[in-house]
């Protein structure tokens, strides 16, 4: 027994890296594998817990998938610091022998640090969420995930967009889905002079009744807007909770439109002048 006591210690003991003062043994990496392992057990749970609880099912998804990210930080940090207590080394020793490094890599790296505390904000704060439609540059943009660093989300052709997260909280970014999960939207359109006024904002307002991805059909709202140069100018209103992918909503909008005015001989004209020559 104790011929095989002294053998597992040996294997326990036995030094995989050395270097001077700091080594890993056997058991130091048991350990850290252990700590890996248990970190992204308890992770899971909390994860599967927070979409699962009948108690939180109030709480939107973009909220819960915040909260499961800054728990993956919070869990992860502390195993990186077990593990390097595991190691011997000492945060406080590695932070001092590093400051003057930390400084230099600081000047050079202000846009990533600023970008990380930047991802904490948006984390915490949750006026942006996993789920939002933000129009970011003239794009619209689906997030997907909110990263330390920077934001991922998908814009209406699909495309993956990177989002460094310092342009969200410093620049001017319009939130789509911030306060209401629906947003009002218009659509312009000129008829012919002397098409009937009333019979065109009735058009108008019936044709988008007649499309599913209209919220509150009582809110509709046509208007006679201008005269312009080649056409009576008018304007429908509408709100829809497809937000992401309203130009398509738009579209249809557009073609049950323009069937119903050549249903009532409505003709939409093309820009014209008239030229006068005047002889001598």
């Amino acid at each position: 027994m104790n011929k095989e006591r002294h053998a597992i210690e040996q294997i326990l003991n036995y030094k995989i890296i050395d270097f001077g003062n700091y080594y890993l043994t056997t058991e130091k990496l048991i350990v850290i594998i252990l700590i890996i392992l248990f970190t992204k057990i308890i992770l899971v749970a909390i994860k599967k817990s927070l979409f699962k609880s009948k108690k939180i099912k109030s709480i939107e998804e973009g909220k819960l998938a915040s909260i499961a990210q800054i728990s993956s930080y919070i869990g992860w940090t502390i195993a990186i610091i077990l593990i390097l207590n595991v190691l011997g080394i000492k945060i406080t020793v590695l932070l001092t022998g590093s400051a003057a490094l930390l400084v230099g890599v600081g000047l050079g790296l202000q846009q990533t640090f600023n970008d990380f505390i930047s991802g904490i904000i948006l984390l915490l704060e949750g006026k942006t969420k996993v789920g939002d439609v933000l129009q970011v540059d003239n794009d619209i943009v689906m997030l997907k995930e909110i990263g330390f660093r920077t934001s991922e989300g998908v814009n209406r052709d699909d495309i993956t967009i990177i989002i460094p997260n310092s342009k969200i909280i410093n620049e001017k970014v319009i939130n789509w889905s911030h306060q209401e999960k629906k947003t009002r939207f218009r659509i312009d359109i000129g008829v012919a002079y002397g098409s009937d006024v009333d019979l065109v904002i009735k058009i108008l307002e019936e044709s988008a009744l007649e499309h599913p991805d209209i919220f509150n059909k009582d809110l509709i709202e046509a208007r006679f807007i201008d005269f312009g140069n080649s056409s009576l100018n008018f304007q429908l209103l509408f709100y829809s909770k497809n937000i992401f992918r309203i130009e398509r909503v738009k579209s249809d909008i557009r073609k049950i439109i323009n069937r119903n005015l050549i249903k009532n001989n409505i003709t939409v004209p093309f820009p014209q002048m008239d030229i006068y020559l005047k002889q001598k």
